[in-house]
């Protein structure tokens, strides 16, 4: 049986992706980003997001049929995320997918984001083995996950209790009056600052909070003390020394983020893990995996940074492995579903 040639469409939040995968070959993975229209508002701003993806749409889907040279009618699904996400994003998606999929008459897969961001690694490094947790950080969402089969079988151990870790990256950055989005911008500048100059607190790692917490993440405590001791700089009239900031910041999250990864492969008995989602890309979070999974013997995977933001390809090849898998396709419909919990992959 020839691998499937699946179309997968992302609009979950700003940026219009269309992937095309034949089984694990990535064919194209055209992305048109809106970001540059919520600059200004110092974050995504759904209405405007929704409105983008309504422009790129088309556009977006021409550019990946061209680069991969693949005429709609060939195509044997159409895959799309259903969540989670901004609603009116997800909607624009949907409705875009679910008229492929009646005009062509393909069977339509409504799937999930998060899922996508651990797939999407399949396309650099082949199938995951057994044994396997993921570590996915974005904006929207920081998660750790036990991942069983990528169709069937994902368990959440442990999620951020109040920001992302990239929403903690982009209020930082607000703070020290650098660019949107904060995460690249403060990896940038933390190349020249001090790591340990400041001491900023690591959340939920007391012994009270593992208890409870043990796989959990808390960036809110991190930022409120970021914002208090620049505040102090600059009540008493002294300068702030932003990339000190940035790095001793940047090193907090990290430190906290690799810890519990590493814990989480050591209470599964998991030899690898896979880290995904925009943050992913961070500099400091990549070198820090590398040396805490080789101290550990812990196998570390991280798709190429093009794709840890959100993007088609990661849909599209979710989408192949569901097909091959047999599952049935969603219906017709499908709703988005913004709050779409992890362990449901297909909707």
């Amino acid at each position: 049986m020839s691998e499937p040639l699946i179309l997968g469409i992302e609009s979950s939040c700003d940026e219009t992706g269309v992937g095309i995968v034949r089984g694990h070959e990535l064919l194209a993975n055209e992305v048109a980003s809106s970001v540059e229209e919520h600059v200004r508002f110092g974050g995504v701003v759904p209405e405007v997001a929704s409105r983008a993806h309504l422009q790129a749409m088309v556009p977006t889907l021409r550019r990946a049929c061209e680069k991969a040279d693949v005429d709609l009618a060939e195509v044997d699904a159409i895959a799309v995320t259903a969540g989670p996400g901004l609603m009116g994003a997800l909607v624009v998606g949907l409705s875009a997918a679910k008229a492929l999929a009646l005009a062509l008459n393909k069977p339509l897969y409504g799937l999930n984001h998060l899922v996508g961001h651990v797939a999407v690694d399949l396309l650099d490094h082949g199938p995951l083995p057994q044994r396997c947790a993921a570590l996915l950080v974005s904006g929207g969402h920081t998660s750790l996950l036990q991942v069983g089969d990528i169709t069937s079988d994902i368990t959440e151990l442990g999620a951020t209790i109040d920001d992302a870790a990239g929403e903690a990256y982009d209020k930082v950055a607000r703070l020290l009056g650098l660019a949107y989005p904060g995460g690249p911008v403060i990896d940038r500048v933390a190349a020249n600052g001090d790591p340990a100059a400041i001491s900023f607190p690591r959340g939920l790692t007391a012994a009270k909070d593992l208890v409870r917490h043990r796989f959990d993440y808390s960036f809110s405590g991190l930022k409120t003390a970021v914002s208090r001791w620049v505040e102090t700089r600059q009540r008493d009239g002294e300068p702030v020394p932003v990339a000190d900031v940035a790095a001793s910041f940047q090193e907090a999250v990290c430190d906290v983020l690799t810890a519990k990864a590493i814990d989480a492969c050591e209470y599964l008995g998991a030899d690898t893990l896979l880290i995904g989602g925009g943050v992913a890309a961070n500099s400091r979070l990549r070198a820090l995996l590398e040396e805490r999974t080789a101290a550990r013997g812990i196998t570390l995977r991280r798709p190429r940074p093009g794709l840890c933001t959100d993007n088609g390809a990661m849909i599209a090849v979710l989408g192949a492995e569901v097909v091959k898998a047999g599952i049935a396709p969603s219906a017709l419909t499908i709703g988005a579903d913004s709050g779409m919990n992890v362990a449901r992959v297909v909707a």
